[in-house]
């Protein structure tokens, strides 16, 4: 049972709205843990619980790398079927592209890696 302190401490209320699903889940959180307190476990989870905030730019750079190596692939192949012949300028462009798209999915994986 809480304190006469805790209670006039704590004066700052907090409401919001969960599906039946979500409800049954915090429920089944609680009781796997032993809590039968609904707002020391919302405290606890709030406070103490574990937050992931993901940065995609470096995945929309991937994104923009990928389309660039998709467009020349199509403009190599395009002219290989007109010519029939690939200048190799365009190959080595091709390969330079290819490393900054590997660097870059190494890069968000890396960064991936270290979330636990």
């Amino acid at each position: 049972m809480p304190d006469e302190e805790s209670i006039d401490t704590r004066n700052v209320r907090f409401h919001f709205r969960t599906t039946e699903e979500e409800a049954a889940l915090i429920r089944e959180r609680m009781a796997r843990l032993g809590i039968t307190n609904l707002g020391a476990y919302m405290r606890q989870a709030a406070i103490n619980g574990y937050h992931i905030n993901v940065d995609l730019s470096d995945v929309r750079e991937l994104v923009s790398l990928l389309r660039y190596c998709s467009n020349n692939i199509n403009q190599i192949a395009k002219r290989a079927n007109e010519t029939r012949s690939i200048y190799e300028a365009d190959i080595e462009d091709l390969r330079q592209r290819y490393d900054k798209l590997w660097d870059a999915a190494n890069g968000i994986l890396a960064g991936l890696a270290k979330i636990k």
